[in-house]
């Protein structure tokens, strides 16, 4: 599934520069680059993406300020209560700006359960009447399946100005670099201040500070089936605390392979811990305990926060391992 990667890329990734133009705070993604901040369990919480291509200007309010039909908004916000934890993205190619019709795509990300189905509309208001719950709920329903992988960078600028400066480099470099027609640009995928981001569907792969020069390490542990972990934020399906476990047993043991790792199970212990099991290929299971520990010091978390806050994050205090008999 991923295949294909071509080209040789070159290029720099800006975030050490630590300020923004003049008279404004500092780029997010530059103050947490510097405080040296985690990219592991800092995806977002996500089992059903709808991606719309819409090339009009995106707002901040992706779906309010679109001038796509009332009755069509209404339409997508009750498919999205359906489906929760979901996710809206509009997405675009600059290049597709002249073709007819528009792309939408439909993804499922639970482990074991993924799809990716594709389909095209002459416009978007042809969705009013569409079922997407059901099909991404797995009932056989519309559109046809994508066997390549869909390739995701949030270049939502009027979210947060770091998304445009560091995304659009990003795509461009991916779109060199991966088969025609894998790469999309889209709106807030979350974490701001990990740009340049980007999320590999239907997996649900969420990477972060994937500047151009990354794009050729990503891409190839992708085509491998793995993951890069120096650039891995976690998995959608996951929840924080179990992201973090995934990402300490991948470490400790060196498993890189998307699908190495299973699920058993996770407990929340109290409001501030976890007991998460994975278990291997080699049928052991990995007992880890996990805790949420508040950040030293606040800061902006986003580029036009209002105020600083200190990020949760989430380490392993315990690990045990059962191996079979």
């Amino acid at each position: 599934m991923w295949d294909g990667i071509r080209g040789s890329l070159t290029g720099g990734y800006p975030g050490s520069m630590a300020h923004g133009s003049e008279g404004r705070r500092p780029f997010c993604s530059a103050t947490s680059l510097a405080r040296e901040e985690p990219l592991a369990a800092t995806a977002s919480r996500i089992d059903h993406w709808i991606l719309i291509e819409y090339r009009g200007a995106w707002q901040r309010d992706v779906l309010g300020g679109s001038l796509l039909s009332p009755r069509l908004k209404a339409h997508l916000r009750e498919q999205l209560a359906l489906l929760r934890p979901s996710r809206l993205l509009f997405v675009k190619q600059p290049e597709r700006r002249a073709e007819h019709g528009r792309r939408v795509f439909l993804a499922t990300s639970t482990p074991g359960e993924e799809q990716l189905v594709g389909l095209e509309v002459e416009h978007q208001d042809d969705l009013h009447d569409v079922d997407l719950a059901s099909t991404l709920q797995g009932s056989p329903g519309i559109g046809d399946a994508v066997r390549q992988p869909l390739l995701v960078v949030c270049t939502h600028g009027k979210r947060d100005r770091c998304c445009a400066r560091h995304g659009r480099p990003l795509y461009d470099a991916l779109r060199a670099a991966a088969p025609p027609g894998e790469v999309w640009q889209s709106t807030h995928v979350g974490g701001d201040r990990f740009a340049g981001n980007l999320v590999a569907l239907p997996q649900g792969l969420y990477f972060g500070r994937v500047g151009p020069d990354e794009v050729e390490p990503v891409l190839a542990s992708l085509a491998s089936g793995d993951v890069d972990l120096d650039r891995y934020r976690g998995r959608s399906a996951y929840s924080f605390p179990v992201q973090a476990a995934e990402q300490a047993v991948r470490t400790s043991e060196g498993l890189l392979g998307i699908d190495d790792l299973r699920l058993v199970g996770s407990q929340r212990r109290d409001e501030n811990r976890w007991r998460v099991r994975f278990r291997t290929p080699d049928e052991a299971v990995h007992e880890l305990d996990v805790e949420a520990v508040p950040g030293e010091e606040p800061f902006s978390l986003t580029c036009d926060a209002t105020e600083p806050r200190a990020p949760r994050h989430y380490r392993v205090t315990e690990r045990r391992v059962r191996t079979p008999r």
